[in-house]
This record gives C-alpha cells, structure tokens and sequence, in this order.
C-alpha cells in the first residue's frame, strides 16, 4: 500500500487561523509535520495567536487515514495550542479520530473541540 504523504497549511484572517492537514497523519509521515511544529513554524504560528487572541479552526476533511501515532501528535498539538488561542474547532473530523479518542478514554476531552 502507497503512503499518501502529509501536507498542512494555514491561512490567518482577521479572527482565526484556519489549519487544514490533508493526506495521512500515522506514524510513517508525521515526523516532517513534528519537526516543522517543533521549529520556527510553531512559533510563528503562536506568535500570531498571542498577539491578536484569534481563534484557531482545525479543517481535518481531507485526511485519508490516521493511525494512533497520528492521533498522539495531533492531540498534542491541540494540547499545545488549547495554552494559548482563544478558542480552536475541529472541522470534518475523521471517524478514525473518533474511535482513537475512544479507545484512549480522551473522548470527553475531544469533543470540546468538536463543531
């Protein structure tokens, strides 16, 4: 099976950042998006939300397949971001991430989240 490599991208407009992840978040395409996270990337992104308070919508639509180590790294970005933006929405959730938030009891805490 080919691996669908993992792109994202955000578009800041007045109110919000707007993040959208398309292809696949599992543990053989995350490292590029960590390290970038990890990196000057995240801190330019952070920087924007500190200074304006601005909202943060996760657009998930166009993932195609994620497994628990993309499930672990994008709850720690939630996690991260949820310390300092106003508010962040999940926008067309993947069932995949669903069912991971069941499975590690995080289900209650993910549906905050959830529009």
């Amino acid at each position: 099976m080919a691996i669908e490599q993992l792109t994202w991208s955000a578009v800041q407009n007045n109110d919000r950042i707007a993040l959208q992840l398309a292809g696949e978040l599992s543990r053989d395409t995350l490292l590029p998006l960590w390290n970038e996270w990890k990196g000057q990337q995240r801190f330019a992104v952070l920087s924007a939300m500190q200074m304006k308070n601005q909202s943060i919508e996760w657009n998930l639509g166009q993932l195609t397949r994620m497994d628990s180590a993309g499930f672990a790294l994008f709850s720690e970005l939630l996690h991260d971001i949820q310390k300092t933006a106003a508010s962040q929405k999940i926008v067309s959730a993947p069932e995949e991430l669903t069912t991971l938030a069941e499975l590690f009891d995080l289900d209650g805490w993910l549906k905050t989240f959830m529009i």
